[in-house]
């Protein structure tokens, strides 16, 4: 009996609330301007900083054809083994810088390395807007992710990389959409820090000038 009043009581407020209604209490709250500060250096330092800041390595490609030299000389330096890369653009760069990769989804769980691109970074956080379109489990299964973007797909704020997406897609989304803040981390066990517990321990951006930029900037 007395759960059916306290049920009453409480249905009984929420009917007199949308009977009569009150004005809002604060209604000159302003709700456009920017909630953040202006941030201090342009989009792709800012997000370098971060990205760097919680353990992502960033290089900087000034041309595709310096992002082939990279990926030449990571694949040495690193010892990659195993790579996998299933966008037929970044494949033929991997075959440029002479890397060998795999683009049969059925060795995927055996994978060290993974390349895929991305749909922006944000560059306030230092984070890294992913898609379906890029995989789903290429930001899980590898050891090392290796993202490859271009200049102008940097944004300065989450809302602003969802607004971009939205357009991008004409409104029809892909079926997931992350974002990627650092390689992955836990302290879940004792508050001991694991690299690579839930993903990739590594985590690479290599950042390219858009070509546009790049034959506007020749131009001059």
């Amino acid at each position: 009996m007395e759960e059916s009043t306290s049920r009453e009581k409480v249905l009984k407020k929420v009917r007199h609330a949308l009977i009569y209604k009150t004005d809002n209490p604060y209604p000159n709250v302003d709700f456009d301007s920017p909630v953040y500060n202006t941030l201090p250096d342009s989009l792709d330092v800012n997000f370098a900083q971060e990205f760097t800041k919680v353990g992502g390595v960033f290089i900087y490609c000034e041309n595709e054809s310096d992002l082939v030299n990279t990926l030449s000389a990571l694949n040495t330096e690193s010892n990659w083994r195993d790579v996998y890369c299933g966008e037929p653009e970044f494949q033929y760069l991997l075959t440029q810088a002479g890397v060998p990769f795999e683009s049969d989804e059925d060795g995927l769980k055996t994978l060290k390395v993974g390349i895929t691109g991305c749909e922006f970074l944000v560059s306030r956080l230092g984070s890294i807007m992913v898609s379906s379109k890029n995989s789903r489990r290429l930001n899980v299964y590898p050891e090392t992710h290796v993202v490859i973007a271009y200049a102008d797909q940097l944004v300065e704020d989450l809302k602003d990389a969802f607004t971009a997406v939205q357009t991008k897609y004409s409104g029809k989304l892909p079926s997931m959409l992350s974002v990627i803040t650092g390689p992955s981390r836990t302290a879940d066990i004792e508050k001991t820090l694991v690299m690579g517990a839930h993903g990739p321990r590594e985590l690479y951006l290599l950042l390219v000038e858009t070509p546009q930029a790049e034959d506007e900037s020749d131009d001059l």
